[in-house]
Parts: C-alpha cells; structure tokens; sequence
C-alpha cells in the first residue's frame, strides 16, 4: 500500500517494501504463467484479462489436467520414482484445510503384500497392485482439545510469536468442536483430505503420473488392515500411483467428457 508521510513543508510518498514484494512476486508468476498483458481496473490493477480457450490449452497445468484420467490399467513393471512421489506427497501436505488444522494423514503403501490383502476389499481393483504406490487418505476420527492444543501450538513455534486474536480463535474452537458429536466432526475432516487428494492428483498430473482415486472400498476392512483405527483415524479414500498400461485401458484413447463452461460456471 501507498503511505503518506508528512514532513516539514511537503508530502511525501513512499511504497512500503512489503507491499512492493507482494507485487513483483504477483507480477513475477503472471509472467512465468505466460500472462503478458494485463487489464487494469480501478479496484484491482493486477486483474489478469480473460483468458481465450487457445490460451487455456497451451498452459502447462492446463495440459496437464488434460492428459490425466482415471487410468483403468497400470503398467506393473514400472515404479514412479521416489523423488516424485515426495513432490505429490508435499503437495498434498501443503494443501489448505479448515482453520489450518489439517485433519487427516496420508498414509503411503509400497509392499506388495499388503497392497494385495487391500485389492479384494477394494472390488478387487488391478491398479492398487498394479500401481507402484497406494496412498490411503485418511481423517481424524474426531476433534479433541488435544488435536486442535497441537496445531495451534505447532503454528506459534513455527512463526515464533503468539496472536491475541489467534488465541482467542483457539478458544472459540475448544468451544465448539470437542462438543460436537464424533461422526460429525469425522464428515468435517474426512472434507478436508479430500481437498489434499484434489492436490495430489493435480500434482501427480503435473509430474506426468497416472493415478486413480477411489471411494470403492470397505474402510472398515481397510482401517482394519492399516490399523488406522488405533490412531484415531479413519480411512476416506485410496490413489494408486503408476503409469498407464495403453494396450489394456479401454479409456485411454477415450475423449474427456466435462460440461462446457457456460453449463458450469456461473459468474455474478
């Protein structure tokens, strides 16, 4: 923001340095997204203009989500590299939740012995073994005064300070979430993973690797096998990881079905 500083028989302008890193970082990832131009506009001179269908099409997320698909077969004599499962790993961590709480965990299965006692329990799915990597999402059984203590806890060592108003939040939430019955506040968390699976099959797409989310499972079976329950958590749904197997997918050579955007977006 602009401040204005009086001094002895003038004004003077000045940018505070804060604001101005927050619009070369702005500017800075416009430009690395191939946005040249921009129109301006009285509330908000960095409104990036409307995209052209042409223009969506050439972005490299854009392909990216493009080429992804709910792979039906998955090459078993190929692994996705370490390195890149801990880039979707991150990703997914990194993702925003409710009151920054993050209420779930990802738990990464690589034996093949236990991928094949989840298959069956899973419709018997190919790529859960298929697959180099199983990531199970799984959320919070409950909120107790000792999960939320934690990550507000966590928050105040990793910034170094604590906040009034943080702090007051703290209590609102000791307040209402511990009361509330466990099977609500399990369908809260278990929203939550589901915003760090939509991260992790973007990143996964954007890595050019297959995956395959899915809800057909027994989660109880499931926690049973991964002794989830025992930790408190609940198991909400699966992503195989690998490569396609083209000559034995039926849906990759398939166009993408989506509504067009008129049908699905709606502007007001």
């Amino acid at each position: 923001m602009w401040v204005g500083l009086p001094a002895p028989g003038a004004e003077h302008l000045i940018v505070d340095k804060f604001a101005t890193q927050f619009c070369f970082i702005r500017a800075s990832q416009a430009t690395k997204a191939g946005i040249q131009s921009r129109q301006h506009s009285p509330t908000d001179p960095f409104r990036v203009p409307d995209m052209t269908q042409a223009t969506l099409q050439t972005n490299p997320l854009i392909e990216q989500l493009q080429w992804r698909y709910a792979a039906k077969a998955m090459d078993p004599s190929k692994s996705v590299p370490a390195d890149v499962v801990e880039r979707i790993l991150e990703a997914t961590r990194l993702a925003p939740t409710s009151s920054g709480l993050q209420p779930f965990e990802v738990v990464v299965v690589t034996s093949k012995a236990v991928r094949e006692r989840i298959k069956p329990i899973a419709w018997n799915q190919g790529q859960i073994t298929d697959g180099s990597h199983l990531l199970v999402f799984a959320a919070w059984d409950n909120y107790t005064v000792e999960r939320i203590n934690h990550m507000f806890d966590l928050t105040n060592e990793v910034r170094g300070f604590k906040n009034e108003g943080w702090e007051n939040y703290r209590q609102m939430l000791l307040a209402s979430y511990p009361q509330r019955d466990a099977e609500v506040n399990f369908q809260h968390a278990a929203r939550q993973a589901y915003i760090g699976l939509s991260a992790a099959l973007m990143a996964a797409a954007f890595e050019g690797v297959d995956s395959t989310p899915m809800e057909g499972f027994d989660p109880k079976a499931l926690d049973d096998i991964l002794g989830l329950r025992a930790r408190g958590l609940r198991s909400v749904a699966i992503l195989p990881l690998g490569y396609r197997l083209v000559d034995k997918d039926w849906l990759v050579n398939l166009a993408k079905v989506r509504r067009p955007r008129e049908q699905f977006i709606t502007e007001v």
